[in-house]
């Protein structure tokens, strides 16, 4: 009954309020995993209150069914035609439901850690991934405004091979979600991908047109799509990890509608208001093979922490620097050894150096706004996202191989990590690394210099 395909409902520029409302089930109660996080105020980490937080799953995995019926409304990576003929039909006759977060999506919390496991069979299907987001209480997202503060976190991916992603960010998601379920049934979901593979968009469903996934049994693409700043603190598995930024214009949600989307989910990249691509830094990417992974400076098969500063004031994002913590030691980002670039941290200096050296042919994080955008989008508040997910549309292998594929690897930026470019197969990696997990913890939030003792 429970579809595994992720949910990132669409909440316009319209208010929660001010959307169609889409309906609750009543055949399973939604109650939040708990999750503790701890709040900075003093140097090095000497003052840090704990917070009780709360994690909820994204609307996209939920059971969808008619409303006073067990019937689904959408089964597989198809909608029903007799409950969704319309959006607007649709939006009525069906209703999400509760989560059994550990039985049906292998999410189990506990204190401040959060298990997300890869692949999980339950008694009505098979779950792949998940995605959930930070709450402030029941109704509510987290909102962090990030510019002069912190981020840290402790993370467990050793069971991450090619082909996976641990992820952790933020987008600029409305605090309320959308509709009737809002934030507490994980409404709302937005990226710089606009994404188009939600059921819900704008309160909305997003039934018409829909065009199921020829690769993926859980997914499709819809006419509509969600759109907002992304920063993209910890894209990661076990042999690479990335730090991006991704403009948008506007920064906040709105829908876009087919191929003017642009993203992943069409067929042009960049026709849409977001960047798609991003300002990355990317230790491997930028010539630096012996940093991290297994076995290498920051150690990825033990648990390790991860610092991530916004530097600057009002809206005006300087700097993001980055700090790794395993065995006691702070670990500084490295400098890149690729000929014309220098500096360990991302500015809009460094995004407008990489787009010289790596060649880029497009490059949609200046043209969206670069840095300025991304600080507007910081200083507004945005929520955290912690999710695990295989990619059906480029194996992961602009994370952690040569990409594009058919480019020469020895061209600066090329090449991303050590995986092979036929590695990263959703259904390789579905049947050989079923039971991988990510496990997130030790969240600490507050301003700069105040999680860990930062070194001169």
């Amino acid at each position: 009954m429970v579809s595994s395909f992720a949910l990132q409902a669409i909440a316009a520029v319209l208010s929660a309020s001010s959307v169609s409302a889409f309906q609750i089930g009543s055949y399973q109660t939604e109650t939040h995993p708990k999750m503790t996080w701890k709040r900075c105020t003093g140097k090095g980490g000497s003052s840090c209150t704990t917070v009780n937080g709360e994690v909820v799953i994204d609307s996209n995995w939920r059971w969808l069914h008619k409303v006073g019926d067990y019937a689904n409304c959408f089964d597989g990576n198809t909608w029903d035609s007799a409950s969704c003929g319309t959006n607007a039909a649709c939006t009525k006759n069906c209703a999400l439901e509760g989560a059994d977060y550990s039985k049906t999506y292998g999410v189990t919390a506990s204190s401040d850690s959060l298990t997300l496991k890869f692949v999980t069979k339950g008694e009505y299907s098979t779950n792949i991934g998940s995605r959930l987001y930070m709450m402030k209480d029941t109704n509510n997202y987290e909102m962090f405004k990030l510019i002069g503060n912190e981020f840290s976190f402790d993370v467990d991916l050793s069971q991450l091979a090619c082909g996976l992603n641990g992820a952790l960010y933020f987008v600029s998601m409305p605090q309320k979600g959308h509709g009737t379920p809002g934030a507490k049934y994980g409404s709302g979901y937005c990226d710089a991908q606009c994404a188009r593979d939600l059921k819900f968009v704008g309160g909305e469903a997003n039934a018409e047109g829909w065009v199921p996934s020829s690769n993926d049994k859980n997914a499709g693409v819809g006419k509509k799509g969600a759109c907002c700043a992304e920063m993209d603190v910890w894209e990661a598995n076990s042999i690479s990890t990335a730090l991006t930024p991704h403009s948008c214009k506007p920064e906040g949600y709105s829908v876009c509608t087919e191929d003017g989307c642009g993203g992943t989910f069409s067929n042009d990249r960049y026709a849409g208001s977001c960047d798609a691509n991003g300002c990355d830094f990317n230790p491997y990417r930028v010539g630096v093979k012996d940093f991290y992974g297994k076995g290498k400076t920051v150690d990825t098969s033990k648990k390790f922490t991860v610092i991530t500063q916004f530097i600057g004031s009002g809206t005006n994002l300087q700097e993001l620097k980055r700090f790794y913590i395993q065995n006691g030691q702070v670990i500084k980002n490295p400098e890149p050894q690729v000929p014309g670039m220098t500096g360990n941290s991302i500015t809009q200096e460094w995004c407008n150096t990489q787009e010289k050296v790596f060649q880029e042919e497009v490059y949609p994080f200046n043209q969206h706004g670069g840095m300025a955008s991304m600080g507007r989008a910081a200083a507004e508040g945005m929520v955290l996202v912690m999710s695990l997910w295989d990619d059906h549309y480029a194996n992961m292998l602009w994370l952690d191989s040569n990409y594009p594929t058919e480019k020469d690897p020895e061209i600066p930026g090329v090449a991303r990590g050590e995986c092979s470019i036929d590695s990263g197969k959703p259904e390789v990696v579905e049947s050989e690394n079923a039971s991988a997990k990510v496990v997130f913890s030790n969240i600490k939030f507050g301003p700069i210099g105040s999680t860990f003792n930062q070194p001169a």
